[in-house]
């Protein structure tokens, strides 16, 4: 039986780590226009904030405080605290770091709400 007349395609295989890789743009090469349409290079990826929480902010505290905890149980600070000792600094920084975290947390996501509405001017 004589073989087909046809072109074999080939198939998109994927490498090693599983991504499959599609072949390049095999056409004309696109114009100015048509660059700056499909957004061209990007000077880095575009982080999405989200608006601050109390939530957030207390989780961040908790565990700034467990680190504290541990530190102090360890004896890293030169001398062992006691256990009674430890839990009331723990305590001490969920109350402090909790507010300063969300004021943080505020201050940061109101400059970048800045920086989005006022890209051209910079």
């Amino acid at each position: 039986m004589p073989p087909t007349k046809r072109k074999r395609r080939t198939k998109h295989r994927g490498n090693a780590a599983g991504m499959v890789e599609s072949r390049g743009r095999t056409g004309r090469a696109p114009t100015p226009e048509e660059r700056k349409q499909a957004g061209g290079p990007q000077k880095g990826r575009q982080r999405v904030m989200k608006p601050p929480s109390w939530n957030g902010a207390l989780t961040k505290a908790l565990v700034m405080a467990a680190l504290l905890f541990v530190l102090t149980r360890v004896g890293i600070f030169g001398r062992h605290v006691p256990v009674s000792q430890s839990v009331f600094l723990a305590a001490f920084a969920v109350i402090l770091y909790t507010p300063l975290a969300y004021m943080t947390d505020r201050f940061v996501y109101q400059r970048q709400q800045r920086r989005a509405g006022n890209s051209g001017k910079r």
